[in-house]
């Protein structure tokens, strides 16, 4: 059997969100982001534990409170219909702010440029991306780490709880990541993303 490759599937992905936005399932005008660890279908190489033996694209990373070997799948959704507008597949040892301005660029345009805006947690907060954003006529609803000091008069933190603190109007724009993770565990589920059998990010 032929694998359609990265390519191809981001062709028809990009295909399905033009077809969902043109009959107005899908606006994009609130987009939430999340990533997610996706375990890898392979051992760690003995030779070097940080990567995989039989897929040698895989590596290892944060996998909830641990670490595991794999990828990380970064998803963009439209916040209120929860269908996914872009996603980047990773290794795991990549982090979120490296993927974030991509992940962003890819939003917008699935969105046909109506992104008002932009949501996510505070492992994609950089004074890059924030710029990034702004300079768009979007506006970025991320909390700020307790080591990053906050560019804006008005902000967002988040405790160890998880509670979000700071202006009522962005904490409620701030519950749309619930979106994302929604997205997320649908993907895991119904695509078996947690029981595949696919070795590197060519052949996913």
């Amino acid at each position: 059997r032929q694998r359609i490759g990265p390519e191809r599937l981001e062709s028809l992905m990009e295909t399905i969100v033009d077809k969902l936005r043109n009959a107005g399932a899908v606006k994009g005008e609130i987009v939430a982001c999340d990533a997610t660890f996706i375990k890898a279908y392979s051992k760690r190489d003995p030779k070097d534990d940080s990567k995989g033996y039989s897929d040698h694209e895989a590596r290892v990373g944060r996998a909830g409170k641990g670490y595991g070997l794999g990828y990380k799948l970064h998803l963009a959704v439209d916040a209120n219909s929860e269908l996914p507008l872009a996603v980047i597949a990773a290794p795991a040892n990549e982090n979120e702010k490296k993927h974030a301005s991509k992940l962003l660029e890819k939003a917008i345009k699935a969105s046909n440029g109506q992104t008002k805006v932009f949501v996510a947690d505070s492992q994609y907060s950089s004074r890059k991306l924030r710029k990034n954003i702004t300079s768009r006529g979007i506006q970025p609803v991320i909390p700020y780490p307790s080591n990053q000091k906050p560019m804006e008069a008005e902000f967002l933190r988040v405790d160890k709880r998880f509670k979000a603190h700071g202006p009522e109007r962005m904490k409620r724009l701030y519950a749309h990541k619930a979106s994302a993770e929604r997205a997320i565990s649908r993907l895991k589920l119904h695509l078996s993303l947690e029981n595949h059998k696919v070795r590197g990010l060519k052949t996913s």
